[in-house]
C-alpha cells in the first residue's frame, strides 16, 4: 500500500511477511486492493464471499467492484488451488487465499451471539491470527465499530490506507488562497487595469502552482479592497478574475467569484468546488453551464443516490421517475432559483423549460448515467463527497472531447459509512489533480442561503 498503508515500506527487513484478512467494504471499495498489499499475504474469509455474492447483480459501482473481484480471483486460481500457502498474487506481491469460517476461541464464544457476517470474519482472523503466532496478522476493514471490537478482544484492526489523504494535504486543499496584503500599488492597478496581468516574479521568486489563486489587500484613505487573481501558467502572469455574471446569477464574494470564472474557463475543463450548504457551489456551476450551453451537446446534473442499508433505487416504490425525486430534487431547486430570476414567459425561462424538454439538459441520479458516452457535455456531479476516489476516477476517465466537469460537495457532510474526510473522491480528487493546468479548486466558506442559514451554520 505503499507509503500511506498497512504494510512495511522497502528496506524493513521484517523476517517474514504479514498477514492482512479483508473485510468486505475494502473490496466494494477498491476491487484491486489485494494489489497493494506489497509482498504481504491476503487472507479473504468465505463470509466476505458471501457478502460478495449479494453485489453481483446491479449497475452500481459496489457490484461492480464485487464482481471484478469474482473474476480476479478467479483468474488468480484458475487451475490452480489455494491449499494452505494459497496462489500467488503477482510479481513482487504475496499470496492470498480464501479461509473457511473458524468459530471464536471458546471463552469468547459468549461474547458474540449474533450471527452475522462481521462476526464470522472477526472470528477467521482471530484463528488465523492463533495459526501464525511468528506473525503480525491484522483485520482490514472500513467498518469503525468492526475495528473496536476487533481491538476488545485483542486483534490487531486497521483501516484501508491507500487512496487515504494525509491531513496536512487535506488542510492545503481546503485553504488555497494565497492573501496578500503589500503588493506595490502599481502592481495591483497594471493587474487590475492593464490587459496582460502582471509576472509572477512580483510576488513571488519561485513560480505558483498552476491556477493558483490570489487575494490582493490595499487601501485608499479609510476604505479596504481586494483584488482577486489567478497565475495563468500559459501566459506565466497573474491575471485578474473578473466579478462575471452568468444566466441571471452574479457573485456576492471572492470565493464566488473565483468559482464562477473557473466555471467559465473554457481552458479549465475540470473543476472542484468544496463547501457548506449554502455557499452556492452547484447553484454557480448551473448557471455556468447555462451561459455556456451553446459550446455544448448537453448539460447534464447528477449526483450519487445515497440509500440506508446499501439499497438502491430499485428498492423505492413508484415508477422510475417517482424513484428519482428525492434525489434530483435539490438539483431542480438549485434551477429553480436560475428560472426565478427571470419574468415567468421570459426567453431565458422559455429557453430552460425547452432544454429540460429536449433533455439537453438532463437532471438525474448518477447510477442511471454510468456507461455513458460524455463528449461535449457540462458534467456537473453534485454530493461527490459520497464517492469513492475509484468512482470519481471511473466518471473522469469517461470524458471525450470538448466535456467539462464541475464536482460539488462538502467533505464534512459524507452520508457514506465506509467514508471520511480524508478517503473520499472529493478529497482525493483535490490532492491528486493539484497543480494540473486544466485543474481548479475552489473551497467556498461563507454562506449566501441567507442570513438565518449563515448564522445557524456557525453557531449550532
Amino acid at each position: 500500500m505503499g507509503q500511506n498503508g498497512n504494510s512495511p515500506k522497502a528496506g524493513q527487513g521484517t523476517k517474514r511477511p504479514k498477514i492482512f484478512v479483508l473485510d468486505t467494504n475494502i473490496i466494494l471499495h477498491d476491487y484491486r486492493a489485494i494489489h497493494h498489499f506489497q509482498e504481504n499475504d491476503i487472507v479473504i474469509p468465505v463470509a466476505v464471499l458471501e457478502e460478495l455474492d449479494k453485489f453481483k447483480k446491479g449497475h452500481d459501482s459496489l457490484n461492480f467492484n464485487a464482481r471484478e473481484f469474482m473474476r480476479e480471483i478467479d483468474r488468480l486460481s484458475e487451475n490452480r488451488k489455494f491449499g494452505t500457502e494459497g496462489v500467488p498474487i503477482g510479481r513482487h506481491l504475496g499470496n492470498i487465499k480464501i479461509e473457511l469460517s473458524h468459530p471464536f476461541p471458546d471463552d469468547l464464544k459468549g461474547c458474540f451471539q449474533d450471527d452475522i457476517p462481521d462476526h464470522r470474519i472477526l472470528a477467521t482472523a482471530m484463528w488465523v491470527k492463533s495459526r501464525h503466532p511468528d506473525r503480525f496478522v491484522a483485520l482490514v476493514t472500513k467498518d469503525v465499530n468492526l475495528r473496536m471490537k476487533a481491538k476488545a478482544v485483542g486483534m490487531e484492526a486497521q483501516d484501508y490506507l491507500t487512496d487515504r489523504v494525509d491531513e496536512s494535504k487535506v488542510e492545503y486543499i481546503r485553504n488555497e488562497v494565497i492573501v496578500m496584503n503589500d503588493l506595490a500599488p502599481e502592481k495591483i492597478q497594471n493587474l487590475a487595469y492593464g490587459q496582460g496581468g502582471i509576472s509572477y516574479k512580483d510576488v513571488s521568486d519561485d513560480e505558483p502552482s498552476p491556477n493558483q489563486l490570489y487575494q490582493f489587500r490595499w487601501e485608499k484613505g479609510e476604505d479596504s479592497y481586494v483584488t482577486c487573481g489567478r497565475y495563468d501558467s500559459g501566459k506565466k502572469k497573474i491575471v485578474l478574475v473578473k466579478n462575471k455574471y452568468a444566466y441571471g446569477i452574479s457573485p456576492r464574494n471572492d470565493e464566488q467569484k473565483f468559482a464562477l470564472d473557473a466555471c467559465l474557463n473554457p481552458d479549465i475543463r475540470l473543476v472542484s468546488l468544496t463547501g457548506g450548504a449554502g455557499t452556492g457551489k452547484t447553484l454557480l456551476a448551473l448557471a455556468a453551464a447555462l451561459e455556456q450551453e451553446r459550446d455544448f451537446d448537453q448539460i447534464i446534473l447528477s449526483r450519487p443516490a445515497v440509500t440506508l442499508g446499501n439499497q438502491d433505487i430499485g428498492f423505492l416504490p413508484g415508477d422510475q421517475k417517482t424513484k428519482m425525486g428525492p434525489f434530483v430534487q435539490p438539483l431542480l431547486d438549485n434551477l429553480n432559483v436560475i428560472r426565478n430570476c427571470f419574468k415567468p414567459g421570459s426567453k431565458q425561462a422559455l429557453k430552460i423549460d425547452a432544454m429540460l424538454k429536449d433533455e439537453k439538459l438532463l437532471i438525474s441520479p448518477l447510477a442511471y448515467i454510468r456507461g455513458r458516452s460524455l463528449g461535449k457535455v457540462f458534467f456537473i456531479i453534485d454530493e461527490a463527497q459520497n464517492l469513492t476516489p475509484h468512482e470519481i476516477k471511473t466518471i473522469i476517465t469517461r470524458a471525450g472531447e470538448g466535456t467539462k466537469m464541475v464536482f460539488t460537495g462538502d467533505i464534512f457532510q459524507i452520508d457514506q459509512p465506509y467514508l471520511d474526510i480524508y478517503s473520499n473522491g472529493l478529497t482525493h480528487l483535490g490532492e491528486k489533480m493539484s497543480g494540473q493546468p486544466l485543474f481548479e479548486h475552489i473551497n467556498l466558506r461563507k454562506g449566501e442561503r441567507s442570513e438565518l442559514s449563515d448564522i445557524a451554520s456557525r453557531l449550532l
